[in-house]
């Protein structure tokens, strides 16, 4: 196992910064201003000879209520988990009483700490992180995580006191062979509560207000032999509502996690049915091609009649999308939860099959015998041979002559005849055709084959008349 590395603070000192800093990534939300940070953020860091697990947390402050007290929660399950902890303090602003507060409660987890002095670009480092020593954790080591100043001697130092690491072990975590989970919706239909209840533990804050989740959780866990990633992303509302920069960039966070998905779940509140936001959101899914899964949240709480009122509204407005199979669940109670799993590895094998190119060019020989394209100007359009295109989503190019006419409800009844061979659900099916260029297409002046022999005889006669 790689030793893990907490990161702990009040709010605003730049924990997410430094996060990024020796993640080498942009993983962590980060605007300055206090509070962005809510769950624990994971990140792998090779800064340095020893790498670790670090955990990006939310800020610690002295009377913790409401989602200040999840938010502590959070913190001291990333200390707990840790093996040494990065105590992060602001030069510029000084030694404060949450700082002491903050050491006092290090004291308790009996962890060890490096005391890390960030914000120190523009400071007299003898002066600035003098005051700190009265926290009685040893010198401050300055840094400027946000120009990368001091985050090798940092891992140097932490070096000197974590274990060393099991490079099997390492090869293991970096390993990309997971499926990648993506949970999207609206604010507050619970999203945080379906990931907390499929991995079994409280790992992101639900609470009963929306914009509770600010960036896109990833962690991981493993089904019947299946490994996953999960990611738990914020709510997205309509654009015009969206008014902080902190919400900006966690829609901007959401829609990265649906493009790096293998398979997206798209949650909706089952009492308030289907809503322009979700068509908004559900349009990106397919702009980008992800597998899909829609999970009906909340149903246990609804009446028989609501729920027929919600499945016709459905079956109304997504005709578009029938291929994607809809769950019924309630992550508070966990009920539907299997059948979500078996659905979205439904979706995962379809967006992922095989198909070779002999099979393809014999179903598309069938469909095209048992029905074929209308005439356009006089002429027939002639498919010959299809060959796969790539993957999620599947992709068939398509072979032949004048495909430039084959109508849009052609391709569709084609899209229906490889659904039904292959078995595809939960992903949707992309066609393209491609046409045989004619090399004399912009060429004057070429005579056929008539016409030059023509030619030589009347070349011959001419001859033997001189």
């Amino acid at each position: 196992m790689l030793p893990v590395v907490a990161i702990v603070g009040r709010p605003n000192v730049g924990k997410s910064t430094l996060f990024n800093a020796l993640t080498r990534t942009r993983d962590a939300l980060v605007a300055n201003i206090p509070g962005v940070t809510r769950d624990r953020q994971y990140g792998i860091s090779d800064v340095g000879e020893v790498p670790c697990v670090l955990i990006d947390t939310g800020g610690l402050v002295g009377q913790a209520e409401g989602i200040d007290y999840l938010t502590a929660r959070q913190v001291h399950q990333a200390i707990d988990e840790s093996q040494l902890v990065f105590f992060v303090v602001s030069a510029r602003e000084g030694l404060t009483h949450e700082d002491e507060e903050i050491s006092k409660l290090l004291r308790q987890h009996d962890r060890p700490v490096v005391l890390v002095g960030n914000k120190t670009d523009g400071t007299d480092l003898d002066v600035s992180l003098l005051e700190f020593t009265a926290l009685g954790m040893g010198a401050a080591l300055p840094v400027a995580a946000s120009h990368r100043r001091g985050v090798s001697a940092l891992m140097e130092q932490a070096g000197a006191t974590l274990p060393p690491a099991d490079q099997s072990d390492a090869g293991d975590a970096e390993a990309d062979d997971r499926l990648r989970l993506a949970i999207v919706g609206r604010p507050n239909v619970g999203k945080s509560t379906l990931v907390n209840r499929l991995l079994g533990e409280e790992r992101v804050m639900a609470f009963d207000r929306p914009g509770t989740t600010r960036d896109s959780i990833s962690t991981f866990m493993e089904h019947k032999g299946v490994k996953y990633e999960l990611i738990d992303t914020a709510g997205v509302r309509r654009r015009s509502r969206v008014t902080e920069a902190v919400e900006k960039f966690s829609v901007i966070k959401a829609l990265q996690a649906i493009d790096r998905a293998h398979v997206v779940v798209l949650m909706l509140d089952a009492g308030e049915g289907l809503t322009d936001q979700d068509t908004t959101l559900l349009g990106h899914i397919l702009q980008q091609g992800r597998a899909l899964v829609i999970a009906l949240n909340k149903w246990d709480g609804m009446e028989e009649y609501d729920r027929e009122q919600v499945l016709s509204q459905l079956d109304r407005r997504l005709q578009f999308v029938t291929w994607a199979r809809r769950i019924r669940l309630s992550a508070l109670h966990g009920s539907g939860l299997k059948e979500l799993l078996k659905a979205v590895q439904e979706a995962w094998r379809s967006a992922t099959v095989e198909m070779p190119t002999p099979e393809l060019t014999r179903v598309l020989e069938k469909a095209w015998q048992a029905h074929q394209p209308p005439m356009s100007q006089g002429r027939r359009s002639r498919l010959r041979f299809a060959h796969a295109g790539g993957s999620l989503p599947p992709r068939i190019i398509i072979h032949g002559n004048r495909t430039e006419a084959i109508p849009a409800s052609y391709k569709r009844y084609l899209e229906n005849v490889f659904i039904r061979h292959f078995k595809l659900r939960g992903t949707p099916l992309r066609i393209d055709f491609r046409s045989g260029s004619n090399p004399y297409k912009d060429k004057k002046n070429i005579l056929s084959a008539r016409q030059l022999a023509k030619r030589k005889r009347l070349k011959k006669f001419t001859k033997r008349k001189k």
